[in-house]
């Protein structure tokens, strides 16, 4: 009867989470079917590899990407692993170009004599 006692709390934190982890992996699954279901040709996504692409066509369980001006290539759905947003793409270019101006503006880009890359053909 106290093995019962003892062993009771694991059990119940067990089942606890199971649940919450099956929860959370149910969640996942219903965003990618909902991904899935919402892509439509011109979208612009990334896939499980990295890839930025614009959807041509889809099929049932294909999808064309158009990986450069001319260059299609055909994927499984499941290897899109979102949809990039226009805002996406602004901000990012934005956030790379003041990166760049700040790095020129504190001389991070320029190497000198200074740092023992003198140059070789000056003495």
């Amino acid at each position: 009867m106290e093995s019962l006692v003892l062993f009771l709390p694991f059990l119940l934190i067990m089942g606890g989470f199971m649940y919450f982890a099956s929860r959370r992996q149910r969640r996942a699954m219903q965003a990618t079917i909902d991904l899935q279901e919402s892509l439509r040709p011109g979208d612009r996504v990334h896939t499980t590899s990295g890839m930025e692409a614009t959807i041509v066509a889809i099929s049932d369980d294909t999808v064309e990407l158009e990986i450069a001006p001319g260059v299609v290539t055909t994927w499984m759905k499941l290897a899109v692993r979102d949809k990039i947003l226009p805002d996406d793409e602004i901000d990012t270019d934005e956030t790379d170009a003041d990166e760049i101006d700040e790095g020129e503006q504190d001389g991070a880009g320029d190497l000198g004599e200074s740092e023992g890359l003198a140059d070789p053909g000056r003495h």
